[in-house]
């Protein structure tokens, strides 16, 4: 009699931690799980800003301060592999805090037939965008567009090469095309590095500790402070402006809460970071466009375009996120939950 009591407290416990199934994790209650998730937030800041500040700051920057040509091309290399640190820290923090794999955790789902618009939302949405503000960069600053292409002439001169005008503008051409067409793909595996760590990783368990509006506000935020140590050494608004650095943060900070809003947009409506990483692979190849018919006689201000990141240049960037995060907002409102 007693052998039969003691079989059934195994079953007993064995039920109540495995949920029923071999093999299978623990139920945590919800106090539970929102604690399991602020720990997996704040692990995997602290991870990932520990190693992109300390790669960053005793890493590159002393290559780049160095003068050396060689080094500096070392440095260019490795802030490209920086851009892995964001999903090493998502990995690890999963690693630590022992969550289960799964096909849905991960992210990664593609359904085309289903989120196709979601998908060319920030391909062709993004190119529109960005061309739609250097246009009326210049349309305000006319003085500052150079229908010459004497930009293009000085990068071609500077590599020891000389073109007709025709020869550039046909390379300006294949250039932009070459942007629009294979930019989501050419830069697939560095964007999936960032894009599965911010959207893929963060942004669901943001979701699960705030309201939407908070939550997209926060994590752009975040990226944009992820940025602070390659701001401070030019990257995107060059160096020696008004401010410096504080006012290229302030700038930084203000252009990833704005894309961030439009990527985490589609990664809420396809449960994946797919798009995300589509998108951040199209900003990152095409923003630069518009600088490609900038003056050297008139340089342009880099907090207020032609690029998405100035003002100006990023005005329909802008709009774009106040009227995704407007909508987020009123499903929320009325009783929509963005649980992944």
């Amino acid at each position: 009699m007693s052998t039969d009591n003691n079989q059934q407290e195994i079953w007993k416990k064995f039920n109540k931690q495995g949920n029923g199934g071999p093999g299978s994790a623990p139920k945590l209650t919800p106090e539970e799980q929102k604690k399991l998730n602020l720990k997996q937030i704040g692990m995997y800041l602290l991870i990932t800003f520990l190693l992109t500040y300390g790669t960053e700051i005793f890493g590159i920057m002393p290559l780049i301060q160095s003068g050396d040509e060689q080094q500096a091309y070392a440095a260019q290399s490795m802030i490209s592999s920086v851009m892995f640190l964001p999903a090493i820290g998502a990995l690890l923090t999963r690693l630590l805090t022992k969550e289960r794999l799964t096909a849905k955790s991960l992210m990664l789902n593609i359904e085309l037939k289903r989120d196709w618009k979601y998908y060319c939302m920030v391909w062709f949405g993004f190119v529109l965008l960005t061309a739609f503000g250097a246009v009326l960069y210049f349309l305000i600053f006319p003085d500052q567009f150079d229908a010459g292409l004497g930009y293009m002439k000085a990068i071609s001169e500077a590599q020891g090469l000389e073109a007709t005008q025709d020869e550039l503008q046909k390379a300006v051409m294949v250039q932009l095309l070459v942007g629009v067409v294979f930019a989501p793909f050419a830069n697939l595996i560095n964007c999936f590095g960032e894009e599965w760590g911010w959207r893929g990783f963060l942004l669901p368990r943001m979701l699960k500790q705030f309201k939407v509006v908070p939550t997209l506000i926060l994590t752009g935020l975040i990226w944009g402070l992820w940025h602070v140590p390659l701001t401070i050494m030019g990257h995107n608004y060059g160096m020696g402006y008004p401010g410096y650095p504080f006012t290229g943060i302030l700038a930084m900070c203000v252009f990833c809460i704005v894309t961030g809003i439009i990527l985490s947009y589609v990664t809420i409506k396809t449960k994946s970071c797919i798009p995300a990483i589509m998108g951040h692979g199209t900003l990152n190849g095409f923003a630069s466009a518009g600088i490609l018919f900038s003056s050297l006689d008139h340089p342009y201000n880099v907090f207020l375009g032609p690029s998405p990141t100035g003002l100006i240049g990023g005005v329909g960037f802008i709009a774009a996120a106040g009227f995704l995060l407007y909508l987020l907002y009123k499903e929320e409102k009325e009783g929509a939950e963005f649980a992944f």
